[in-house]
C-alpha cells in the first residue's frame, strides 16, 4: 500500500474503527500515532501495534479542545519530523433516540462537539502543517448517516453530513497544493457506537440487520481496508471523494 515509514494520527483509535485502521496502517508499516481520549486504550493498541512488530505511539487528546489538538500535531511533527497522513475517526453518538423537537440539548452540543467541531479543528491544524510540508492526506470518517436521511438522529446525521461537505470543500481548496481530501461512509459496523445504538431497544439488531443486502454488520477492518487505501499513493488520483461501505443497505 505504500506506507512504509509515512507519518499518521489516527484519532478515536482507542477502538472500533480506529483501532482496526490504526493497526493495518502500521502492518503496511506506517509510523502510527494512536491518539484516544482515553489514554489507557490507546496505550493498549499502540502495545498491541508494537507486539507484533509495527511503530506506534499513544497518545491523548480530547478533539473538542482545540489546543490539545495543536499540541498534538506539534508533538508529533517535532518528534517524527511530518504529518504526511490524518485520520479525523473521532466520534461519539448521542445517548437518546429522539425525534428532533424531542432532541436533547445535551446530544446537540455534545455529537456536534466532537464529531463536526472536532474534525474542523483537526483538519484546520493538519492543514497548516500539511501546507508547510508540501504535501498531505486527509481522511475523514463521516458515515451512511451523513448521506441520507437517519430518523431520530439529528445531532448525528448533522454531524455526519458537516463531514461529507468539510470533505469535499478542504478538497476543492488544496487539490492545487498537492494535499488530498477524501471520506468513508460506513454503514452499520460492529463497533462500540453500534453496540450503544442496538442497547437501545431489544429489536433493533434484527431490525436493522433484516434491512441488510448481504445480511450482516461491517467489520471494522473492512473499514479499515478502505481508509488504508485512500491514505496511500494506490489512490493518488482521488480526491473529494467518499466511499460508501455498508452492505448495500443504501440502496
Amino acid at each position: 500500500m505504500e506506507l512504509m515509514n509515512k507519518v499518521v494520527v489516527v484519532t478515536g483509535a482507542g477502538s472500533g474503527i480506529g483501532a482496526a485502521t490504526a493497526t493495518l496502517m502500521a502492518a503496511h508499516g506506517a509510523k502510527v500515532m494512536v491518539a484516544d481520549i482515553n489514554l489507557k486504550s490507546a496505550q493498549k493498541v499502540a502495545d498491541d501495534i508494537t507486539k507484533m512488530g509495527g511503530e506506534a505511539v499513544p497518545f491523548q487528546v480530547n478533539v473538542t479542545q482545540f489546543n490539545e489538538v495543536e499540541s498534538l500535531i506539534v508533538e508529533v511533527v517535532k518528534n517524527q519530523g511530518s504529518l504526511d497522513v490524518m485520520v479525523n475517526n473521532a466520534g461519539i453518538g448521542g445517548k437518546n433516540q429522539k425525534r428532533t423537537a424531542e432532541h436533547t440539548l445535551e446530544d446537540w452540543h455534545n455529537v456536534i462537539a466532537v464529531n463536526q467541531t472536532g474534525v474542523f479543528y483537526c483538519m484546520k491544524v493538519a492543514l497548516g502543517q500539511m501546507m508547510e510540508q508540501g504535501y498531505g492526506n486527509i481522511v475523514n470518517i463521516a458515515s451512511l448517516a451523513g448521506l441520507k436521511p437517519s430518523g431520530n438522529n439529528l445531532s448525528y446525521s448533522a454531524s455526519k453530513f458537516a463531514v461529507v461537505g468539510m470533505t469535499k470543500s478542504a478538497a476543492l481548496e488544496y487539490g492545487r497544493k498537492n494535499i488530498r481530501i477524501n471520506a468513508v461512509c460506513p454503514g452499520y459496523t460492529q463497533s462500540p457506537l453500534l453496540d450503544q445504538l442496538l442497547s437501545s431497544r431489544s429489536e433493533m439488531r434484527d431490525r436493522l440487520r433484516g434491512k441488510i443486502p448481504m445480511d450482516r454488520f461491517g467489520e471494522a477492518t473492512e473499514i479499515a481496508e478502505a481508509v488504508v487505501w485512500l491514505a496511500s499513493d494506490k489512490s493518488k488520483y482521488i480526491t473529494g471523494q467518499t466511499i460508501t461501505l455498508d452492505g448495500g443497505i443504501s440502496l
